[in-house]
């Protein structure tokens, strides 16, 4: 069981006082800067780096739906200690975008903005209370952040 809180909460980052969910989430963008950062500095092709990180978003998405059902046994559905889908939902809303940490802030800041006030279906997601809605509603947070990104990104921006 320590195992799956430990995934649970983000290695963590759930039991912040303050703002668990915020600090799972920048605990996700800094571990998936400095992930693409080690394949950049390696000069990894860009498509082996997308497929990579596809890989690592999907693992990590299984694992943690794991450990959500696991810690469901003991703690309440939901609970904010689960941090979990935070991580991959700012993963989401940052694959496939350029590596600048411009990108990477505003990922943060729309995927926040999309998971705290859940419009456009999230949160019907969220109500469902399954262990799989724990994480998608997030999942399509970071979907909905990683579109408007692509629509900056496409317009040139910045």
């Amino acid at each position: 069981m320590k195992l799956h809180k430990l995934i649970a909460t983000g290695l963590g980052t759930g039991y912040s006082p303050v703002a668990p969910g915020t600090a799972g989430a920048a605990l996700g963008i800094v571990v998936f800067y400095f992930f693409n950062l080690g394949f950049t500095t390696l000069k990894i092709n860009g498509l082996l780096i997308l497929v990579l990180n596809l890989v690592v978003i999907l693992t990590v998405m299984l694992l943690g739906i794991f450990s959500i059902k696991k810690v469901h046994q003991i703690w309440t559905h939901d609970v904010q200690l689960i941090v979990i889908d935070e991580v991959v939902g700012v993963w989401i809303a940052v694959f496939a975008l350029p590596f600048q940490w411009q990108y990477y802030l505003a990922a943060f800041v729309l995927f926040r903005f999309f998971d705290i006030l859940k419009p456009l279906y999230i949160r019907k997601l969220d109500n469902l209370k399954t262990d799989w809605s724990v994480m998608l509603d997030d999942v399509v947070a970071g979907v909905y952040a990683n579109l408007v990104l692509q629509l900056v990104v496409f317009l040139k921006i910045f």
